[in-house]
């Protein structure tokens, strides 16, 4: 039994000392299922599972029905273990959706204009694009007060390094209506260039969204 192993050689305590990444497909299903059976661990019930689907090759077309089929795999180990399949089916899949191509200023305020332009705080919000200008994540980095938002560069390509962004487009809203840069947005702006350069993921914009109007401070000059 899993009791049995010495405590540094349990999956789920494992897992914690050294991370999901250094344990086989077997302790990660075993983790899924918690406890396992009369005369048999979580860990033999995983090997188990992954005897019939070959690994990990046919485990995400395994039925619920095929899995109570095991001896010791019931309702709610089944449905467990399918919610766990298809989530990860999820996570797969959003990572290669691309939301939009910025081709423009005017793409990039249509993106994000419906969201921020009626907000009555200034909201600090990072576009993540791919090589060619594919949208492949936004994040609101910053919510500040009526006219004053903190910034740290250090935030902002933390997250555009996390999802192996190319370029960024910063965007923020002024709640005034008035989308003139102030000297504060004009010297963040070259911070965050600065930063980018430094590590080589480039501010390609950044625009402040008023109502119905915005600005470029790349068309500005600024950049």
């Amino acid at each position: 039994m899993i009791r049995d192993l010495p405590f540094e050689e349990r999956p789920r305590e494992r897992l914690l000392s050294e991370g999901a990444t250094f344990l086989s497909n077997a302790e990660l299903l075993a983790i899924l299922l918690r406890t396992g059976s009369r005369g048999q661990s979580a860990l033999g019930l995983a090997q188990m599972i992954l005897q019939q689907t070959q690994g990990l090759k046919l485990l995400n077309e395994i039925t619920v029905e095929e899995l109570m089929s095991i001896h010791g795999i019931g309702e709610s180990k089944a449905i467990q273990i399918l919610a766990s399949i298809e989530l990860g089916k999820r996570i797969a899949k959003a990572k290669h959706v691309k939301l939009d191509s910025i081709l423009s200023p005017s793409d990039c305020v249509s993106f994000l204009s419906a969201e921020m332009k009626h907000l009555t705080q200034e909201h600090f919000v990072v576009l993540f694009l791919d090589t060619k200008n594919y949208i492949i994540g936004k994040k609101t980095i910053f919510i500040g007060s009526l006219n004053k938002a903190i910034v740290h560069p250090r935030e902002v390509f933390k997250e555009a390094i996390k999802r192996s962004s190319a370029s960024v487009i910063c965007a923020h809203n002024h709640p005034s209506g008035d989308p003139t840069p102030s000297q504060q947005d004009i010297q963040l702006t070259h911070r965050l260039y600065e930063a980018g350069e430094l590590i080589g993921i480039k501010l390609l914009d950044h625009l402040i969204i008023g109502d119905e109007q915005f600005t470029s401070l790349k068309e500005k000059g600024y950049l």
